[in-house]
């Protein structure tokens, strides 16, 4: 089928689901939900042979992107089913106005109609993205990265399937399967069928969607996260937080990128820091004149060399910038020059520090003394997420279910008619 029809199939669709009872998209969901764990084994052997075919790619540590087993297929499955719960956001009135000739004026939500992702590696955000589109009255185009074809492929297969017995058409999902490159292009200038664009990626993919595109985009993913050690803190609560920002999952968005320390503390935290890191495996980057003689001897052993720092990368590995600064308005500045909005943090005992960070600091997602690693919608209590947005306009931080909703004005008269 070609790119048209399946855009014009999305846009027929995107009338009918958007009329469909609460209670019928829970119950689609909730079938959806079944299919996934019905049919894990399935998904997983699909899984295999993209595994394999990056494995052949020498995709390295962007495999656990990649990776959709059976523990994490079934943790889908329990997102869609959260998503059930959750409020249904079309059809709120969110504003009674006052009109001047009196007659009823709300404003109510409504669905945005067509939404096209176009994301990189990771098939659960092919779950997400199906399951939010759908509760919240939207079709979906989806374009995923060819290193998860096999995965997407079957995951998609398996949930148009689950959707027979249900009010919501299949035709609300479309899958572009295909790796040929040309047709994101094409999908980029289709106004008169797509209403949003989301991509979720690498900085790459961001750029090239937001300057090729002639819909309305919406940025979700790139990161360069920072952690800034301030001079006052406890000692055992910052390595616990640095460690746990870098290592918890290091090939996703929040992951922590780049380290900044107070250069007053720098020596007694590093002794404490870098060998957890070592012994994890972190790459240090850092430069020689930064981490002095005194701060570095003994604390990184002869394979631990220094690499050479990249301030403006994602490392998404198990790679970590470490710079040394002499204070808090040095590390917002650094932050605010290298930085891509995504989430920033900062651990200090200090609250006129911490306030000031929190200020100052222009980001989606901005913390004192926690792990980077929550700014995702689940830990926000807002469901499963499309990503996290970097942008100001219309959605920003987690990209959950209320943002994929827009409004109308709907007023109610009884033969009103305008004079003046």
């Amino acid at each position: 089928m070609n790119l048209k029809k399946q855009l014009e199939i999305a846009r027929a669709a995107s009338r009918k689901v958007a009329l469909i009872s609460t209670k019928e998209k829970n119950s689609a969901l909730l079938k959806i939900a079944a299919a996934l764990e019905k049919n894990a084994k399935k998904i997983e052997i699909a899984n295999l042979k993209d595994l394999k075919l990056g494995e052949k790619k020498n995709l390295g540590e962007k495999l656990d992107r990649l990776k959709f087993d059976k523990k994490r297929i079934l943790a889908s499955a329990a997102e869609v089913r959260k998503i059930v719960r959750l409020p249904d956001p079309v059809g709120k009135i969110l504003e009674t106005a006052k009109s001047r000739a009196k007659f009823k004026l709300q404003r109510i939500s409504v669905p945005l109609g067509v939404i096209a992702m176009i994301y990189e590696s990771r098939p659960n955000v092919t779950i997400d993205a199906i399951a939010l589109a759908l509760k919240s009255g939207n079709a979906i185009v989806l374009r995923g990265s060819s290193d998860a074809l096999n995965s997407n492929r079957a995951i998609v297969k398996i949930i148009r399937e689950s959707l027979q017995s249900t009010k919501i058409s299949a035709e609300a999902i479309q899958f572009i399967d295909s790796k040929d490159r040309k047709i994101v292009g094409e999908l980029l200038k289709s106004r008169e069928f797509i209403d949003l664009v989301i991509p979720r990626g690498g900085r790459g993919l961001i750029d090239f969607v937001a300057a090729n595109s002639t819909i309305p985009t919406i940025e979700t993913g790139a990161s360069v996260v920072h952690l800034f050690i301030d001079a006052k803190v406890n000692l055992e609560k910052a390595v616990q937080i640095a460690v746990n920002s870098k290592m918890r999952r290091v090939s996703i968005c929040n992951a922590l990128d780049t380290l900044l320390v107070h250069e007053k503390i720098a020596k007694k935290l590093l002794e404490k820091l870098l060998p957890k890191l070592e012994e994890k495996g972190v790459k240090i980057h850092a430069k020689k004149e930064e981490l002095t003689p005194e701060i570095s001897r003994g604390l990184i052993s002869t394979n631990y060399k220094l690499q050479t720092t990249n301030f403006s990368k994602e490392w998404l590995s198990y790679d970590l910038n470490i710079k040394v600064v002499k204070n808090l308005d040095e590390a917002i500045a650094h932050i605010s020059k290298y930085s891509l909005r995504h989430t920033e943090a900062i651990v200090s005992e200090d609250k006129k520090a911490v306030e000031k960070f929190l200020r100052e600091v222009d980001a989606a997602c901005v913390y004192a003394n926690l792990s980077t690693q929550f700014s995702d919608g689940g830990e926000f209590g807002l469901g499963a997420e499309i990503g996290i947005s970097t942008q100001k306009l219309h959605a920003r931080g987690p990209f959950a279910l209320e943002a994929l909703t827009t409004y109308k004005w709907v007023g109610r008269g009884k033969g009103e008619i305008r004079i003046k």
